[in-house]
């Protein structure tokens, strides 16, 4: 399994677990709402360090990125499984062409 792969396993491990136990229980514990904002604000950061140019930080502010972007789509039963299934279906699609074919 890739490192994507044990984490989104993890997240879902945590899933119902007691919130003082773990940072991703008690991020699901309040709900898919507080999950959105929370992965909003590492988006910003993320946005932020790639603007700096700090390759270091930029590759940090991903991991979380990634992450909080894992607990959000649990948070709403989207599983990593999901959204891979999503992108091959898009596979050898022009972005163009895969955008233009979404509804309005």
């Amino acid at each position: 399994m890739s490192a994507l792969h044990d984490l989104a396993a993890t997240i879902a491990a945590r899933e119902g677990a007691d919130p003082d136990s773990s940072w991703t229980a008690k991020l699901l514990a309040k709900g898919p709402e507080k999950c959105a904002e929370k992965f909003g604000e590492e988006a910003v950061e993320a946005i932020i360090e790639a603007v700096k140019g700090d390759r270091a930080r930029l590759t940090a502010e991903a991991a979380d990125v990634i992450f909080h972007l894992l607990v959000m789509l649990a948070a709403r039963g989207v599983t990593l499984a999901d959204v891979e299934q999503e992108l091959e279906r898009r596979a050898g699609i022009s972005g163009l062409a895969e955008k233009a074919a979404r509804p309005s």
